[in-house]
C-alpha cells in the first residue's frame, strides 16, 4: 500500500473529513515518525510493532557485477519490528496448504 493509497481509503471511511485535511494529517504523521527516527527515538505502536535505528557496521563487500572489493561505510538504518498481536494477524491470514 502506497500513501496515496492509505489517503484515499481514511477518505472512503470518514467521508465527513475533506480529502485535502486527510492528507495533512498523513502526512504530519509520517514526518514526526521520521523526526523522531532522526532523534534515534523508537516508535511503538502497540499491537502492530515498533520502529527503530540500528548502526550497519562496515564491512568488506564485493560488487556483483565486476566482483571487485569495495569497502562500505557504517551507516544508520531504519529497523522494523513487527508486534506480537500483527505477527499473529498476518498468520491468520496466510495459512499455509
Amino acid at each position: 500500500m502506497k500513501k496515496s493509497d492509505l489517503i484515499l481509503r481514511l477518505t472512503e471511511k470518514f467521508p465527513h473529513i475533506a480529502k485535502s485535511d486527510i492528507e495533512k494529517i498523513v502526512n504530519s504523521i509520517v514526518d514526526k515518525m521520521i523526526e523522531a527516527l532522526k532523534q534515534n527515538d523508537r516508535i511503538e505502536i502497540r499491537g502492530f510493532g515498533s520502529l527503530f535505528v540500528k548502526l550497519r557496521r562496515g564491512r568488506e563487500a564485493r560488487n556483483p557485477k565486476t566482483g571487485a572489493r569495495v569497502n562500505l561505510n557504517s551507516k544508520y538504518v531504519p529497523f522494523f519490528k513487527a508486534g506480537k498481536e500483527l505477527k499473529e494477524l498476518v498468520n491468520k491470514g496466510n495459512q499455509i496448504k
